[in-house]
C-alpha cells in the first residue's frame, strides 16, 4: 500500500479563536527534512563561530553509555563487518530531533516532532537521512508501545535513542537536538527570508502565528497580501507549519524546502559578523552530545559532504494508519521486519539483511497490539 497517516491536528484561528483539525486519513507524505538540514547547518556555523571567537561553546550533553541499548546481534554483526570489508571507517549514525521546546527546555518533558536518522558513510562522506514519522506505533525501549516520539518526552535523547536503536536494529550513540525557536532567530538575523505566498496560505499562516506568539510570549505581525516578500523568522516558520492548503503535507515538506533554500541563499551573502550574530541567536537553542573537536574533523572536509538519499519510515509500501484507542491516530508498520530489512538496505545497501530476534519478537507484538484496530 502507498499510504501515509496524517495525524489529526488542531491549528488556532486567528480572528475567531475557532480551532480547525484536521481529518485523519491515509496518506503519502514527503520527509520534512527542515530540522536536520538546519541542525547541519547550524553546526557547520556553529564551528565557524567557536573556532573564530573562541567566547561560546555548543550546549553539549555527555551521554552515558551504560544507559544506550544495542542489541548484542547488532553489535556482533558490526565488528564482524569492520574485520571482513574493505571501508576504513564503515558508517555512523546520528539521531537528529526537532522539538517544540519552551524556554530552550531540549531534554525530556518534550515530543520530538521531527526524528531522523542521518546515516554517514564516513569513507564516501555520502548522507542518507530517514525520517522516522513521529506517531509510529513502536517499543519505547521499556516495554510499553505509544507513538514513538514519546520516547523523547519520557526519557529525554537517550530514551529516543534507545527507542531507535531495539525497534531498528541501530547503533546510534550521538544526537543533535534543535529547538523551533532557534529556526525563529537565526532567520531574523539574517534579515529575513524572500518567500512566495500564497492567497489561501496566509489566514493559515497567521493562525500559526498567532498560536506560537501566545505560546512564546511575544507579538508578531501579521501577514495581509500574496505574493513574493521578505517573510521575518516567525512568520517563516510559520509558513513551514501550515498543512491544511491544497497537497497536504506534500506542500507542507516543499514550503520547509523553500525556507531552507531562502535562509542558505541569505547565509552565502552573510558576512561572518552576521554569521556570528545568527549562530549566537541559535545556539541556545541546539543540544548535542557531539564535542567540537569531533565536528572540526569534519569541517575540513564538509563540502565533500553530500545527502544521497532520503526516505521515510515506516516506508510507503509497508505501513498503514489507525487510531489506536487511548494513543489516538497512529502509523503501523506492516510489519516491523519487513521494514526493518528495507531500512537496511536503504542505509547500508544490505539487501539481505536478516532482522535481530528482538525485532521479530517486537514486530509479532505490534502486529498483536494493533491487528483489531486495522480491521
Amino acid at each position: 500500500m502507498d499510504e501515509q497517516t496524517q495525524n489529526s491536528q488542531k491549528e488556532h484561528d486567528g480572528s475567531s479563536g475557532n480551532q480547525e483539525e484536521a481529518v485523519f486519513r491515509k496518506k503519502k507524505m514527503n520527509i520534512p527534512l527542515l530540522i536536520a538540514e538546519v541542525a547541519v547547518m547550524v553546526i557547520a556555523i556553529g564551528v565557524l563561530y567557536v573556532v573564530t571567537t573562541m567566547t561560546k561553546e555548543i550546549d553539549r550533553t555527555d551521554i552515558d553509555m551504560d544507559t544506550i541499548i544495542i542489541n548484542e546481534e547488532v553489535a556482533e554483526t558490526i565488528a564482524e563487518k569492520k574485520e571482513t570489508e574493505v571501508k576504513t571507517k564503515g558508517y555512523r549514525n546520528i539521531a537528529l530531533f526537532g522539538v517544540d521546546a519552551r524556554d530552550n527546555e531540549l531534554g525530556k518533558g518534550t515530543r520530538s516532532d521531527t526524528i531522523i536518522i542521518a546515516s554517514i558513510n564516513q569513507d564516501t562522506h555520502e548522507i542518507t537521512l530517514v525520517s522516522v514519522y513521529r506517531d509510529t506505533y513502536l517499543n519505547l525501549s521499556n516495554d510499553t508501545y505509544n507513538k514513538c516520539n514519546a520516547a523523547y518526552a519520557n526519557g529525554g535523547p537517550e530514551q529516543a535513542i534507545n527507542m531507535l536503536n531495539i525497534n531498528l536494529d541501530l547503533d546510534i550513540t550521538d544526537y543533535v537536538t534543535v529547538g523551533f525557536s532557534g529556526l525563529i532567530e537565526a532567520i531574523d538575523e539574517l534579515g529575513g527570508v524572500e518567500i512566495e505566498v500564497t492567497e489561501a496560505e496566509i489566514n493559515h499562516l497567521n493562525n500559526y502565528q498567532l498560536c506560537m506568539a501566545q505560546e512564546m510570549g511575544i507579538d508578531y505581525i501579521p501577514v495581509t497580501e500574496a505574493g513574493k516578500q521578505t517573510l521575518n523568522g516567525m512568520q517563516a516558520t510559520a509558513y513551514c507549519r501550515i498543512r491544511y492548503t491544497k497537497g497536504d503535507d506534500f506542500r507542507r515538506a516543499e514550503r520547509q524546502r523553500d525556507v531552507l533554500g531562502a535562509m542558505m541563499l541569505k547565509a552565502k551573502g552573510a558576512s561572518l559578523t552576521t554569521l556570528n550574530d545568527v549562530v549566537t541567536a541559535v545556539l541556545p537553542s541546539v543540544n548535542t552530545s557531539l564535542n567540537v573537536n569531533e565536528i572540526i574533523g569534519v569541517l575540513g572536509t564538509v563540502a565533500d559532504y553530500k545527502v544521497v538519499a532520503s526516505e521515510g519510515f515506516p516506508f510507503s509500501s509497508d505501513r498503514s494508519g489507525a487510531k489506536i484507542g487511548s494513543k489516538g491516530d497512529c502509523v503501523i508498520p506492516d510489519t516491523l521486519e519487513e521494514n526493518v530489512v528495507l531500512l537496511h538496505e536503504v542505509l547500508y545497501g544490505d539487501k539481505n539483511y536478516t532482522p535481530s530476534k528482538e525485532v521479530v519478537s517486537l514486530s509479532k507484538e505490534i502486529d498483536a497490539q494493533t491487528k483489531e484496530y486495522l480491521n
